[in-house]
């Protein structure tokens, strides 16, 4: 029987046999982690060998300046001019004999700072020769926080990275108390050159090696990357970036840090190991703690980058089993391209065809196997397919009359709806007193009106009668069409009210206001459920006797010259609520100069900002304290503009509506 003939079961049973020469793969996959447990074993001894061999290679040197700043902070000769410092005989003694010491520092250079005069004085190989202090400390000084601080802390010394103003370097200080018995006279020392001090014992040219030193604080005196080191730690905490912990993003990893550094701490001389990630990667540690310097000198490993195995012998292995899986997977698909692909590939040129609606389509040629069962199945499918498109293509055509004659009709309804808002738009824009405020207010007012739909709920009145005239804002409930016609009733009730009450007490028009929305809602047999309430403030102002008296229905009047803002809250009950409201006038003087503000809170409950709150009542007081200078046409463009920035991407969520007004 040939092989084309059999089932297609057989032909997977051959495709797996050839499958399974590749377990091998398995095999190196467990090589790889083994390799890696090698690596990982040898990389831990080669960070510790290199950490002693860094604590060894730093301590000598900087221990020996450390040796001979103490040599000359404990100097008799120090101590005796620091005790007699205006004694010339001794200054000059003094200076002979550090004079000597700057020749045995390895920078050559020197300081003493007397506690006493607070006078610093240095000498190095660039500067001239002095016996005067350079400058006089001072504990304003941010930069000369690190002698007060050694002053301080009375430890018998420290180590400090920071910059020298006057000899103008950055280096590693050594800063030692000079003492007299118990009592504390200066701080004397030398420094060591940073960028000298990081060439010489913190450069490697070895991949993947970092070398850092740290205090015992975890603060960074000494990096590659000089950004990272923390200046001045005598006096100030480091920052978060300028610690080792700052640079570990795992707070778990943080305290296997601390854990580490206090067994170091307990153990000097010992290496200890732990792994984190650094720098976006996962390095081993190694840290040791040299008590003399009070440092820790850490190893940071990558052990990916880091050349601790010859990788020759594993290129080869690696190299080897490329080729190998290379043969066995040509082999494979020449198999699996012969026995199962070409078969499928003319099943798939026929299904092209048909999908593109070809149904004369070719099959291959029939086999007594799996895939010859498909290809009859794909041919009566065929058969099928075509009737049914034939079937649907005539429904299709139906339907799609149908739905183009229903989405005329909806086009049109749409238009009548959207004719219909915008001459409702019309009207209520018709309806409200622009022109009577632009006659009695002129440049002294402006209005900012923004419905949230094509017609909204809020609105302004306006009455003059000379010198006096009624002037308010309200915001009646709901918006869109349903606020839109609460207008009609507010305006109704508002219009009846003036006319019964007079204009000259807002109180009393707010308290006939409400019963006039109350005895409507009995007459219309409103649902309870319907809100039918509408907030309002009302301001009657005399010109004459220069006063304004004022109240509101949850709405309040700011105002204010520049200075301070001041606001007469408005009662908590609105007009028409479910419970009656007690309304009361205020009274004030009229102030030359002052912008008056009457808003809905449709302005101040706009959600915006990063999170998404309501603009809120004391943000827009510093608003109004902000623009009052403005011209009023300025001051309508700046609180608008306010409102759009604060507001961003959140969409208006209700009817807004400011009011303005002010005196000359």
């Amino acid at each position: 029987m040939a092989i084309w003939n059999l089932r297609l079961r057989t032909k997977a049973i051959l495709a797996l046999l050839l499958a399974c020469l590749l377990v091998m793969l398995p095999a190196g996959l467990v090589g790889r982690h083994v390799f890696e447990e090698v690596r990982n074993h040898f990389g831990e001894a080669y960070a510790v060998n290199f950490t002693l061999h860094k604590r060894q290679s730093i301590l000598a040197p900087v221990a020996r300046e450390l040796v001979l700043s103490q040599r000359l902070a404990d100097s008799v000769v120090s101590i005796q001019w620091l005790l007699d410092e205006d004694n010339a005989d001794k200054r000059a003694l003094f200076f002979k004999e550090a004079d000597r010491y700057r020749k045995d520092f390895r920078d050559h250079a020197y300081s003493i700072a007397s506690a006493d005069s607070r006078g610093y004085y240095a000498n190095d190989d660039k500067e001239p020769f002095s016996e005067q202090p350079r400058y006089v400390l001072s504990r304003d000084n941010e930069r000369d926080s690190w002698f007060f601080s050694s002053l301080a802390r009375r430890e018998d010394y420290n180590i400090n990275v920071d910059y020298d103003r006057v000899l103008q370097v950055t280096r590693v200080w050594f800063n030692v108390l000079v003492r007299d018995g118990d009592r504390i006279l200066g701080v004397a020392g030398a420094g060591l050159d940073l960028s000298g001090f990081l060439q010489d014992f913190i450069a490697t040219s070895e991949p993947g090696v970092t070398s850092i030193i740290i205090n015992q604080a975890g603060a960074i005196q000494a990096h590659g990357d000089e950004r990272l080191i923390a200046f001045n730690t005598a006096a100030n905490a480091a920052s978060g970036e300028q610690t080792l912990a700052g640079q570990l993003a795992d707070g778990g990893q943080r305290g296997e840090l601390a854990h580490a550094m206090g067994q170091a701490y307990a153990q000097p001389g010992k290496v200890f190991t732990l792994y984190a990630t650094l720098d976006g990667k996962s390095q081993l540690l190694a840290l040791s703690y040299i008590p003399e310097l009070k440092w820790h000198i850490v190893t940071a490993l990558d052990l990916q980058a880091a050349q601790v195995l010859d990788r020759m012998w594993l290129n080869i292995a690696i190299a080897a089993l490329v080729v190998l899986i290379a043969i066995l997977s040509a082999v494979f698909a020449y198999a699996v391209n012969r026995l199962v692909l070409r078969p499928l590939n003319k099943l798939k040129l026929s299904a092209t065809a048909l999908a593109q609606g070809n149904f004369e389509v070719s099959l291959p040629p029939p086999t007594e196997d799996e895939l010859g069962d498909l290809s009859r199945a794909f041919g009566v499918m065929a058969n099928r397919i075509r009737r049914n498109t034939e079937e649907l293509e005539d429904k299709v055509q139906a339907r799609t009359q149908a739905l183009e004659a229903a989405n005329l009709e909806m086009r049109r309804v749409h238009q009548k709806i959207k004719d219909s808002l915008d001459y409702a738009s019309l009207i209520q824009r018709a309806t409200l007193p622009d022109r009577q405020l632009q006659h009695a207010l002129g440049q002294h007012h402006f209005v900012l009106w923004r419905p949230r739909d094509v017609v909204g709920g809020d609105f302004y009145v306006f009455r003059a009668d000379d010198e006096r005239f009624l002037v308010g804002v309200v915001d009646c409930a709901g918006h869109g069409v349903p606020g839109a016609l609460m207008t009609m009733l507010a305006r109704a009730a508002l219009d009846f009210a003036t006319s019964r009450a007079g204009m000259e007490s807002p109180a009393a028009i707010l308290e006939q206001a409400d019963v006039s929305i109350r005895d409507m809602i009995r007459q219309g047999d409103f649902q309870r459920s319907i809100a039918t309430n509408m907030d309002v403030g009302l301001a009657y102002v005399n010109r004459e006797r220069k006063i304004l008296r004022f109240a509101g229905a949850k709405i309040g009047l700011y105002w204010t010259d520049g200075g301070q803002v001041r606001e007469i809250k408005g009662a908590r009950r609105a007009i028409g609520d479910r419970r009656r409201g007690s309304y009361a006038d205020t009274e004030v003087e009229i102030q030359a100069g002052a912008t008056y503000y009457l808003v809905t809170d449709g302005f101040l409950d706009q959600a915006g900002g990063e999170l998404g709150y309501g603009f809120g009542n004391t943000r827009f007081a510093e608003l109004l304290q902000k623009c009052a200078g403005l011209p009023m046409e300025e001051q309508a463009g700046a609180l608008n503009q306010a409102l759009e920035d604060f507001r961003g991407a959140y969409p208006q969520r209700d009817d807004i509506t400011i009011l303005s007004f002010r005196f000359d």
